[in-house]
């Protein structure tokens, strides 16, 4: 709805999700919404294909968000190549918040594309692509044998048929977090290699293509294991280790001296903890792992605790209900919300109903909120007693606050970094709620401990570190303090 060139068509596919997208596209009088059970990626792109009579079609994910000239772009780029199947450009990486972790990323192709596409995936991002919506259909649109690599697919059986044509503008962002597809590099080999291996051709001179690119994509995954991203999800350490030596081991062994030497040594390597003798491994260094509270690795690990806080009280939140910049935790974690408000600083949030500062009088109505989710948002606040005054008239007698502010933390580095004012602890938090709705009202938690301090301040994510030890609290070592706070009748 932000392009500049408008849509023609927008059809939204719920393939059986849980969390109502039905209530957002109400918002949109436009939008179509097509439901049907869950049928798998595949089943819902052929689903909204089926549905538009559109010229050209852009898929949009989840995980995906669209620069406002996106389409024009594309549509300017097929203007001028009418014989292409599809037409793409740059994307970047951004965590959940829109913060930039990575890109543009973009690999040109030649005119004639099949066996770059053979050879890799070189377009990256399926939303960063608009397809002639008739030559799509005429190859019969995604396969729904594949579970993942469903585009890579599309784009070589489109490529083997018609001309691409690309353009180095980036237009599109992927989200990156824990529960990404993309996140286990093993699984994401298998449904790569079975793309290729549903278009292998019969020729000597393609097959060269097909076979560079099998052993491209075994390289990229097992290096994507033991450095990139995805190392996440697999398995342990060493057995990821083990995994990618057997697929790739050159891809492995040359991907970085020193850092192999350190990963090797540290899992073989059982630590002293005798005076003098503490081996800093991976961390004697001045560089954390992320500068990004590991949305750049997988999920952070602030919202172990944060979500664990809100799953547990999920009886709190129902009847009209308040959340700050949007209302994804109400929806995951809400049990009877009629009414749904957020709260943003700026009015160009498509999510907001209410806008401004937080500390500020007449922001919020009074007695209006049954339930108030406020995560890591109070440290951002520079008049903090005056903020939480104001989430106390806001709530309606018996209403409930629950809210999240963290400990030991790092600094955000981007858009937030102006205004990181605090870190709490339990005694500061005690004390500035009790002197507001009474000490007989509130409940204070501690979440953390040294091990779980030490990963986040590395920037390293859930994914990564053992869950084991997160949940044994050390208060003087929080992480992230909560809230429970119940306004008096």
């Amino acid at each position: 709805m932000a392009q500049t060139r408008l849509p023609d068509e927008i059809v939204v596919v719920d393939d059986g999700s849980t969390d109502d997208p039905g209530a957002v596209a109400a918002r949109y009088p436009s939008v179509r919404l097509i439901r049907q059970a869950n049928s798998g990626l595949s089943a819902a792109r052929n689903a909204g294909l089926a549905a538009i009579a559109a010229e050209f079609v852009t898929f949009l994910d989840a995980d995906d968000l669209l620069a406002s000239d996106a389409l024009a772009r594309n549509l300017s780029l097929f203007a001028d190549h009418r014989d292409a199947g599809f037409v793409y450009g740059a994307y970047q990486r951004v965590d959940p918040q829109g913060r930039w972790l990575s890109g543009p990323h973009f690999t040109p192709v030649p005119v004639r594309a099949w066996h770059a596409m053979l050879e890799r995936n070189p377009v990256g991002m399926n939303a960063a692509v608009l397809y002639d919506t008739a030559r799509l259909r005429a190859i019969g649109g995604f396969d729904t044998m594949l579970r993942s690599c469903e585009d890579y697919d599309t784009y070589i059986r489109l490529a083997r048929e018609h001309p691409v044509h690309c353009h180095d503008a980036c237009i599109t962002s992927y989200r990156m977090h824990g529960a990404n597809m993309s996140g286990d590099p093993f699984a994401m080999l298998g449904w790569a290699l079975a793309a290729l291996d549903r278009n292998r051709p019969d020729r000597p001179e393609d097959l060269a293509a097909w076979r560079k690119g099998r052993r491209w994509w075994k390289r990229h995954y097992a290096a994507e294991a033991v450095y990139g991203y995805g190392r996440q999800r697999g398995g342990g350490g060493a057995r990821r280790l083990a995994r990618a030596l057997t697929i790739a081991p050159g891809a492995v062994l040359t991907g970085g001296g020193r850092i192999m030497k350190r990963k090797i040594g540290n899992w073989l390597r059982r630590r002293s903890r005798r005076p003098g003798r503490i081996d800093m491994g991976s961390f004697e260094t001045v560089e954390p792992v992320s500068r990004h509270f590991g949305y750049d690795r997988g999920q952070p690990l602030d919202r172990h605790y944060i979500e664990g806080f809100l799953d547990r009280h999920r009886a709190d939140i129902q009847g009209r209900a308040l959340e700050i910049g949007d209302a994804s935790y109400c929806r995951r974690f809400g049990s009877g919300v009629t009414r749904q408000d957020v709260l943003h600083v700026h009015a160009d949030n498509p999510e907001a109903t209410l806008v401004g500062d937080l500390s500020q009088p007449g922001v919020l109505p009074h007695s209006a909120f049954d339930a108030m989710v406020i995560t890591q948002t109070l440290h951002l606040l520079i008049d903090v007693p005056g903020a939480i005054r104001r989430l106390h008239q806001a709530l309606s007698p018996g209403g409930v606050l629950l809210l999240t502010v963290p400990g030991v933390s790092p600094i955000d580095g981007g858009e937030w970094g102006a205004s990181w004012y605090w870190s709490m602890t339990a005694q500061s938090v005690t004390r500035l709620f009790g002197e507001v709705f009474g000490q007989e009202n509130i409940t204070v938690e501690v979440h953390g401990n040294v091990y779980a301090a030490t990963c986040f301040l590395q920037g390293m994510a859930l994914e990564e570190v053992r869950r084991d030890l997160l949940d044994q609290p050390d208060p003087c070592y929080p992480v992230v303090v909560t809230v429970r706070a119940v306004r008096a009748l």
